[in-house]
């Protein structure tokens, strides 16, 4: 671990500014979503960005977080934070769609649900099928996805696992401050979930709704950020370069959307389990890693 000091005074400027600065952006955006999907997913790139400005704000300390990448040091987390996420949310999928196989579906329909017919009958006059399609997709979320994905998580990266988990394992110990963070972490989200159904709601093409929305999804949301949390600061602290976590972060979002493609959209409450490594029935691999990792991490 890092040799850091619990600075409240730091956390809650830090907590105040990212959690203010991101929130009012959430609650801004959720209109232009709704009528401009492409042009908010924009907006809500650009705020993972915002808790790298809210550490800096808080007067956090940059110069220790590891910014050389060490990549013959750090082979082997490198090679876990870009493969692990595809082969864990392919093993999730897997698990879903053998309990729910009438979800399973290669007609695109989800694609005309999230971006309309049009694209779907563009890409097949191409000679491009569905099937091919989502072939293709996969290899890009194996290989480049991660990888310029990071650049993007970094921001988000910096601000957690650089300057708000070291705190919280230092006031707290480690397994509780990333419980704690993971929490945080998830909060971070909520408006998102309850204005346009992030992750489970209609924005993950599930017009249909789900059981106690928002707050179910909020409270799943936490459980899976948590799990996440433990992955990403476990190889934070192996590798000793922020750009482990923030290439684990990328792989996640450039895999973690793939089931969903193959999916029938409007699944409803069955949302909240998955095909999405967010669901909890689809994120167990993920969620038994982190929880393999908890149990065999000593506290100092």
């Amino acid at each position: 671990m890092r040799n850091v000091s619990f600075n409240k005074g730091q956390v809650v400027k830090y907590l105040a500014w990212t959690f203010g600065l991101a929130w009012a952006i959430q609650f801004a955006v959720a209109p232009l979503y709704r009528t401009n999907q492409a042009l908010g997913q924009l907006v809500l790139a650009a705020m993972m960005f915002v808790p790298a400005l809210g550490a800096w704000l808080a007067g956090g300390r940059f110069t220790d977080m590891g910014w050389k990448p060490q990549i013959r040091k750090n082979l082997r987390p490198i090679l876990i934070a870009w493969l692990c996420p595809m082969v864990l949310t392919a093993l999730g999928a897997a698990l879903y769609f053998l309990c729910f196989p009438g979800h399973f579906d290669l007609t695109g329909a989800y694609l005309k649900a999230s971006v309309g017919e049009a694209a779907l009958e563009q890409m097949e006059a191409q000679g491009l099928s569905y099937p091919i399609y989502i072939l293709v997709s996969a290899m890009g979320s194996l290989t480049y996805g991660p990888l310029i994905n990071a650049f993007v998580a970094l921001g988000e990266e910096i601000g957690w696992r650089g300057f708000l988990y070291p705190q919280l394992k230092a006031r707290f110990g480690r397994r509780h401050g990333w419980l704690l963070g993971g929490v945080i972490w998830a909060a971070w989200h909520w408006p998102l979930i309850w204005l346009i159904g992030y992750e489970y709601g209609a924005a993950a093409g599930n017009a249909a709704g789900y059981f106690g929305f928002p707050v179910t999804g909020m409270l799943l949301f936490c459980v899976i950020a948590a799990g996440w949390g433990i992955l990403h600061d476990a190889l934070y602290e192996k590798s000793g370069t922020i750009w482990v976590p923030a290439l684990l972060h990328g792989a996640i979002n450039a895999a973690g959307t793939l089931p969903l493609a193959v999916c029938l959209p409007d699944t409803g409450s069955a949302r909240l389990l998955g095909p999405e490594p967010m669901g909890i029935l689809a994120g167990l691999p993920f969620l038994i890693a982190a929880a393999a990792v908890f149990l065999h991490t000593k506290e100092d």
